[in-house]
């Protein structure tokens, strides 16, 4: 007689069940914002940036475009076999390409892979031609492969180039001095939040050298499993910018106890540092990624970090990217969530007004009460408060 696999525990079956129920959800109130007329963009950011991201690829393809302002009825022509003549860039891209191949899914057939690595040589190559004033660098090619393989070569094409020419477009300038003073934000937010790793790695001169790859990649070039690079293009996607170092601040953030149990000199924390596990929480990271921006915006850390160069970056002219997308509106709920977290917080500074703590403690205890309200989702109307100095914020009234 057969031995039959025994049913799972209710409370698993109903947790089970619990979560599919979730996701359905999720997925019809995604499909709700895209059929609104206009698209409701705001509550597509909120969705991107909430648990799960966008769910799946079929999704992506929809929402993608939507966060980053793309017609997809009006998608750069196919290139053509001129592209590849006399490109300054064509044999960096080529080796490039060539070295990725842990980029596509294992056990792809060798053709189909040598057939996507081509369509991914001519996007790099046809935004680069069709916009002159961007500067390949190595890694772009990471960032790149990584919609080819959501949404194809054209709307590839078309969102990878409204990217370059936005959020990543201090990777692409002719040296690092963009990218050097992006990265110059790491070390003052983890100073916030741990003062003693800080100082740690101060001491042991480790630097920042060991994000760079995690920041002009989005980490696709460190992540083994593609769910969760593409759950992080979600989350960057429906932010700010500079959310990629936050990201990588959590990650540094999350491995303290390894950090402070290794010797205090360059090459030990480097090397640690360089090898990023690959059974991260990332759930829990990007919700408290999101935390840390509202706490300690850029604009509070610009003081610490470089800022001779912050008229040049993409960070100080996120807020051009924004009003330029015409299918921006307010979200009632992520304003209602925004008053409700200032509330929270008045309650919480009095509860804690009697402890002598520094304000960073402060801080630590009130924005803790942010997770339950979607602490990421909030840091999508913070930016927009932050980072509109020289405009007239009209969308948030």
């Amino acid at each position: 007689m057969a031995l039959r696999r025994p049913p799972p525990p209710p409370h698993q079956d109903n947790g089970r069940r619990d979560c599919d129920s979730k996701k359905k959800r999720k997925e019809a109130d995604i499909y709700q914002a895209l059929s609104s007329e206009p698209v409701d963009v705001a509550a597509l950011r909120r969705m991107a940036i909430s648990e799960g991201g966008l769910l799946m690829d079929e999704i992506r393809c929809r929402v993608w475009p939507k966060l980053l302002n793309v017609n997809t009825e009006d998608l750069p022509p196919p290139p053509g076999e001129e592209l590849r003549e006399d490109n300054k860039d064509y044999q960096q891209v080529l080796l490039d390409v060539r070295r990725s191949l842990r980029r596509f899914p294992p056990g792809m057939p060798d053709e189909q892979r040598e057939g996507l690595q081509e369509e991914l040589i001519d996007s790099i190559l046809q935004v680069l031609q069709r916009n002159p004033q961007l500067h390949y660098y190595q890694g772009y090619h990471d960032i790149v492969v990584t919609f080819l393989l959501v949404v194809g070569e054209r709307l590839a094409t078309a969102l990878v180039e409204k990217l370059s020419t936005h959020h990543l477009r201090d990777f692409m300038d002719p040296t690092m001095d963009n990218t050097k003073h992006i990265l110059n934000y790491l070390m003052p937010i983890i100073d916030q939040v741990n003062p003693e790793l800080h100082d740690f790695m101060q001491r042991a001169e480790v630097g920042t050298i060991f994000a760079l790859s995690w920041l002009i990649t989005w980490f696709g070039h460190v992540l083994s499993d593609f769910r969760h690079v593409v759950r992080l293009y979600d989350f960057f996607l429906a932010c700010h910018p500079l959310m990629p170092i936050y990201f990588a601040a959590v990650i540094v953030l999350h491995r303290a106890p390894e950090v402070l149990a290794c010797e205090c000199d360059m090459a030990s924390v480097h090397h640690l540092l360089s090898q990023i596990p690959q059974d991260l929480p990332y759930e829990t990271l990007i919700s408290r990624a999101g935390d840390l921006f509202v706490q300690f915006p850029p604009s509070e850390l610009a003081r610490e970090a470089a800022q001779q160069q912050a008229e040049r970056t993409a960070a100080s002219t996120f807020k051009d990217f924004e009003l330029a997308s015409a299918q921006q509106r307010p979200d009632t709920v992520l304003r209602q969530r925004f008053r409700e977290r200032l509330r929270a917080e008045e309650r919480a500074k009095l509860l804690l007004a009697t402890k002598p703590r520094t304000n960073r403690f402060v801080k630590l205890a009130v924005m803790g009460l942010t997770v339950a309200l979607g602490a990421a989702a909030l840091a999508v109307v913070k930016s927009a408060l932050e980072w509109a100095p020289k405009f007239e914020l009209q969308i948030f009234p």
